[in-house]
């Protein structure tokens, strides 16, 4: 089997290689095997093909905390799932600290699989990955906290997860306003349903606690400043969803937006995300998402193209998403 794999040096360091013909009994076995047809380059699956630290988490595995395909082979009675089944797996410890999508086979878990919810390809799926979900997972924190039209601002717009926001959130009748350096990026941003465009360097550096009151809500990928004057900016009652920290862990803030406003600060997690949370994030994609325009901001490698994507990613360079065709 073909895989990326991602190895740690003697000094520390990661390392990632293209194996050709990497032995499958290497994988440890679990209760469902799964021809991966696509998988996705995620911002932490950026993190750790350019080798940097806090997402791989054990000592050498197979990257990508997407996978989409067929099971093959079912190992245990009661995982609910047969040879033939689409399923999709996002989160969940892949790609960190188990074997991920980066690879022509996996085993997971079948307490992690979703059945893949029609009309849905593969192809979409893996389009929609990670940060599609987290993107869905925002937009329920939204209106769970009573958010459910208004002004909405998301930030760094033009990533995955902004991407897909930008363009679910103008699908539900919200005014986007979009984050984003990158001038050339604005068309593509009005294309996905923007309405307005503010440029990041609005939000990036340090501001005062309690800015004009502007946004009913926003979808923050970024962090530190930037999210710090997000939260300045919302409105009375608003709600800000954090699931990003392309700009730094850091939240240099005080208390005031939270007492004075009544914002509530709404943390976003994929990962550990509850199995019937997951189903029904899923099944409102499948619902909602616009797969015309989902295909307009994919952009497809074969599994060697994947190392330079992520080089890109991390350094702001992706529009929309990149699925990583694992056949090819």
């Amino acid at each position: 089997m073909r895989a990326l794999w991602v190895s740690r040096n003697d000094d520390g360091t990661l390392s990632h290689t293209l194996r050709e013909s990497m032995d499958e009994a290497e994988l440890t076995r679990a209760g469902v095997r799964v021809a991966v047809e696509y998988s996705s380059v995620n911002f932490k699956d950026g993190l750790a093909l350019t080798g940097r630290p806090g997402v791989i988490r054990t000592g050498a595995l197979i990257p990508g905390i997407d996978l989409v395909g067929y099971v093959t082979d079912v190992y245990d009675d009661g995982a609910g799932f047969a040879p033939g089944d689409r399923v999709l797996v996002n989160g969940c410890g892949i790609g960190e600290n188990y074997n991920g999508g980066l690879a022509e086979v996996a085993y997971v878990s079948p307490d992690w699989l979703v059945a893949v919810p029609e009309p849905l390809s593969n192809l979409h799926v893996a389009a929609i990955g990670t940060a599609g979900f987290t993107a869905m997972l925002s937009v329920f924190a939204l209106e769970r906290l009573g958010v459910t039209g208004g002004t909405v601002l998301v930030t760094g717009a033009a990533g995955g997860v902004g991407s897909i926001a930008v363009s679910l959130l103008s699908a539900l009748g919200y005014d986007v306003t979009a984050s984003t350096g990158r001038e050339s990026e604005h068309e593509y941003l009005r294309s996905l349903g923007a309405v307005d465009i503010v440029d990041r360097s609005r939000l990036k550096d340090a501001g005062k606690p309690l800015q004009t009151e502007t946004w009913d809500a926003v979808i923050d990928s970024v962090g530190s400043h930037t999210l710090a004057n997000a939260l300045a900016q919302t409105r009375y009652g608003g709600v800000v969803a954090a699931c990003g920290l392309a700009q730094g862990s850091d939240l240099p803030t005080t208390v005031m937006p939270f007492i004075l406003r009544g914002v509530t600060l709404a943390g976003i997690n994929s990962v550990f995300c509850p199995a019937g949370l997951r189903h029904q994030a899923w099944t409102r994609l499948a619902e909602v998402m616009d797969l015309g325009l989902l295909d307009s901001l994919t952009t497809i490698v074969g599994l060697a193209g994947a190392p330079a994507v992520a080089e890109r990613i991390v350094s702001g360079a992706v529009r929309g998403r990149t699925v990583v065709d694992v056949q090819n």
